[in-house]
C-alpha cells in the first residue's frame, strides 16, 4: 500500500483511503483530505517533518506519522 509520506516534492496524487479513525480522522475530513481528491506536497522542513502539502487551493502541513496513515493511488 502506498502512503502520503512516500510521496516526492511537487508530485500529484489522489487520495485512496484514510486509515485511522476518531479525532484524527476527523480532522483530515475537515481539511478536505477525502477520497478522489488531489494532493501536492509542496515543501519540506529541514527534517522533513512536517510537511506542507496543497490541496484544494489551501497549504497545509501534516507530519510525517499521520501522512503515513492516508493511502494513496
Amino acid at each position: 500500500m502506498k502512503t502520503l509520506n512516500n510521496v516526492k516534492l511537487h508530485d500529484t496524487v489522489i487520495i485512496d483511503s484514510l486509515n485511522c479513525t476518531g479525532k484524527l480522522h476527523r480532522r483530515f475530513l475537515d481539511l478536505g483530505i477525502i477520497p478522489g481528491t488531489k494532493i501536492t506536497p509542496i515543501f519540506s522542513s529541514i527534517f522533513n517533518d512536517p510537511v506542507a502539502y496543497e490541496i484544494r487551493g489551501s497549504v497545509i502541513a501534516i507530519r510525517n506519522e499521520d501522512s503515513k496513515k492516508i493511502s494513496i493511488l
